[in-house]
């Protein structure tokens, strides 16, 4: 009942933070996934390799959750890294324009149309740490590559480097395997490769 109250009570300017801090999506047995800890970090979808010989639910998959939740964390990675190009400023200065096309913080100026500081900030510190998603999925490098052949938006997403991409085996000895506009990479090189760039910055 408290929970109801707060929640549709304007006073209440901290929004619910359910969706900061994403960083990952996993598509997977919930079996293999159900004694980790996420720290609600992940978006969870249960997701059965063998019981999808065509890829149509994998598909179904990489074009609709994997997308929406790569603009969820876009729009928070935006918000954090460049508030004043993309987020909304303080919350207790919206009004609200051009019924809902976005906001003004204040009674003038540009119109903001990312995330309030209040939904990234807790008031001392950022809340919402701004990491591009990592996608893990349970199937075949067959079958994903399969789904980023047929489908223009995914690739994209996965060769520019838009997300991390993982393949991943439960149960199995093996390496997740990372996909990149390079093809598959075992872990091994590529964190590898991510020390060298590292050390070549430095």
């Amino acid at each position: 009942m408290q929970l109801q109250k707060r929640a549709g009570s304007w006073a209440e300017v901290r929004p619910e933070w359910g969706l900061a801090r994403n960083a990952a999506i996993i598509f997977a047995p919930r079996t293999a996934t159900r004694n980790c800890h996420f720290d609600a970090r992940a978006f969870l979808h249960d997701y059965h390799a063998d019981r999808d010989p065509e890829q149509k639910i994998l598909t179904q998959l990489m074009t609709a959750p994997m997308v929406v939740a790569h603009w969820i964390n876009m729009q928070y990675y935006a918000s954090t890294v460049a508030p004043q190009q993309f987020g909304s400023g303080n919350k207790l200065l919206h009004n609200v324009v051009a019924d809902g096309l976005g906001v003004f913080e204040g009674n003038g100026g540009d119109i903001r149309i990312g995330l309030s500081k209040q939904s990234l900030h807790d008031g001392r510190n950022w809340y919402h740490e701004p990491l591009r998603l990592t996608v893990v999925i349970a199937a075949s490098q067959a079958a994903i590559d399969r789904v980023i052949a047929e489908q223009p938006v995914v690739r994209q997403l996965i060769e520019n480097e838009w997300l991390y991409l993982w393949q991943w085996q439960p149960g199995q000895q093996l390496q997740p395997q990372q996909r990149s506009a390079d093809g598959w990479q075992a872990v091994a090189n590529t964190q590898h490769e991510m020390n060298s760039k590292e050390e070549a910055r430095a």
